[in-house]
């Protein structure tokens, strides 16, 4: 009887530090969303490199004065997740792109397949899975994750029957990675994802297609995807 009351307590201390963390989360995510409605852009231009201030301002000009402020957000987001541990980072990091409206790119670009850059999805504050994904994943190698721990997946997402993109992070070359993606906002190991089918994945690299167990098979350079190539070189454009 007392191991039960024990183990009661337990549970119940735990419960309760899942709920102030999942509060803390909320309330770390609604400043986000306060920065890009209220801030003054005085206070969002602090910290920001003179490269990403004028970035800002040209997103600004193009798409509008939120799209200034948003840019600002990543940046500072960025800045203030640096000294986080990776679990708060992958938090922050999807809640933040998650806010972005999905729209698929024929409606937005007038193109059957376009990948934005950072600053064009932030721009339009929309995108598709692959700009979702394609931003938190030069998010995270700005805050310093290795490239070999990160991985964009293409899948098939058997749910809704259409091919999809979501994010792999890998804590070590051989454990089960977690997903960040926009469907399913919670963060979980690709081992809960059975809606999702893989059917390639590439970094900075490599490229590797998918097989039932395991990581893939390494077939070659990620330059062989040409919309991989083409968004670097657009976005190498803007930030240099």
């Amino acid at each position: 009887m007392q191991n039960l009351r024990l183990a009661n307590k337990v549970t119940v201390k735990k419960r309760i530090a899942s709920f102030f963390s999942f509060i803390e989360t909320r309330k770390r995510m609604a400043c986000v969303c306060l920065i890009v409605l209220c801030i003054p852009h005085w206070w969002l231009y602090a910290d920001v490199s003179d490269k990403y201030q004028k970035l800002a301002k040209q997103a600004g000009s193009v798409y509008g004065s939120d799209a200034e402020k948003r840019i600002l957000a990543w940046r500072r987001l960025i800045n203030d997740a640096k000294s986080l541990p990776i679990t708060d980072q992958l938090a922050q990091v999807n809640d933040f792109f998650n806010q972005m409206d999905f729209v698929d790119d024929i409606t937005l670009w007038g193109k059957e397949d376009y990948w934005a850059t950072p600053i064009e999805f932030l721009g339009m504050r929309a995108g598709d899975c692959e700009d979702f994904t394609i931003a938190k994943y030069f998010t995270l190698r700005e805050l310093g994750v290795p490239d070999e721990k990160l991985r964009l997946v293409y899948v098939k997402a058997l749910t809704l029957n259409q091919h999809h993109m979501v994010l792999a992070y890998y804590h070590k070359p051989t454990s089960i990675p977690v997903l960040l993606d926009n469907l399913d906002k919670e963060l979980k190991p690709a081992s809960k994802r059975n809606d999702l089918l893989p059917i390639y994945s590439f970094n900075a690299d490599n490229l590797w297609l998918s097989k039932e167990k395991g990581r893939g098979v390494l077939v070659g350079g990620s330059s062989r995807l040409s919309l991989w190539t083409d968004l670097n070189n657009r976005f190498n454009t803007m930030t240099n």
